[in-house]
């Protein structure tokens, strides 16, 4: 008796261990079809906005329309100096931006330690990245177009976008810093560097591979924003690429959006809007392709 009621209990253990595995196993079942679904969904939501911005844009694209300024009221013509605006705020914000972003995170990580005045900083920023841009659009007007005496320009429309990506690059670089593996900065230390040593030779070059990865997002943000430049860089018109830092552009984004909103004859220009979309999508790609093979090369010197 006693052996038969060993077995049945061990044999109700194993059904009840078996029931919840199998229970388990279900519920992994659905959770990956539900991501598999949500990730389907996203990427035919981004090849739908692609595609159709390709159909519409591509028949009015021409060598013409990208090396040309805009004529007749931006009703004819092209969007070179768009495209050269685009690209100069783009990257000229980012290297305002990004030894900032990059010598604040050494601070904070490096240098600061566990605080409460390094956790206000570290929140600080968190609340910065998630302010809306026109805010730092409002911002930029009031302090470097009027307060500095920028006016409008192309320098305070890179000062103005540097604030904006500031934030996610100082986030950005941290992380990086933070996958630094600790053994590497003790085993500078046990050679005799200091600290300023161990972190210009041993861990920036470690953590640089992650940080080009927010360099690229940020470089991606501050191509297309429209309301921070609307403020403080662009103007309507122009048919020349550039005077001066100290002159205003045009830049793509709001290019589009004064064709879209503005134009003197918006269903004239309804090609023309989607192709300057189809060129600033391109326009973004290529800058973040030419990032991504950078990264890509420090990786592979770093692992030889």
């Amino acid at each position: 008796m006693s052996g038969t009621t060993l077995n049945s209990s061990g044999l109700n253990t194993f059904e009840a261990k078996h029931s919840r595995s199998g229970k388990r196993m279900l519920t992994e079942k659905v959770m990956f079809m539900l991501l598999r679904l949500a990730a389907v969904v996203n990427i035919a939501a981004l090849l739908i906005v692609v595609g159709f911005i390709f159909w519409n844009g591509l028949p009015a694209l021409s060598w013409e329309f990208l090396t040309e300024p805009p004529r007749k009221a931006m009703t004819a013509g092209g969007i070179w100096p768009c495209i050269v605006g685009t690209a100069l705020l783009a990257l000229g914000s980012l290297m305002v931006a990004f030894p900032l972003g990059v010598a604040s995170a050494v601070y904070l990580n490096e240098y600061a330690g566990r605080s409460p005045f390094t956790r206000y900083i570290r929140l600080a920023v968190n609340n910065l990245a998630g302010v809306p841009s026109i805010v730092f659009g409002l911002f930029g007007m009031s302090f470097f177009v009027i307060y500095c005496g920028l006016g409008i320009s192309l320098l305070s429309g890179v000062l103005t976008l540097a604030v904006l990506i500031l934030p996610m690059i100082i986030s950005t670089s941290e992380e990086a810093l933070r996958q630094v593996p600790r053994s590497y900065r003790e085993a500078s230390f046990a050679l005799g560097a200091a600290q300023s040593q161990t972190i210009a030779r041993v861990v920036l070059p470690a953590a640089l591979p992650g940080m080009l990865t927010g360099a690229i997002l940020s470089l991606a943000r501050a191509a297309g924003e429209t309301a921070v430049i609307m403020f403080t860089a662009v103007v309507y018109f122009s048919t020349s690429t550039l005077d001066s830092p100290l002159s205003p552009v045009m830049a793509l984004p709001n290019h589009i959006y004064v064709l879209a909103t503005s134009g003197t004859d918006i269903a004239k220009t309804l090609p023309m809007q989607y192709s300057a979309s189809l060129v600033l999508l391109f326009l973004v790609l290529g800058m973040n392709i030419v990032a991504i093979i950078v990264r890509d090369r420090l990786q592979k010197n770093r692992a030889r």
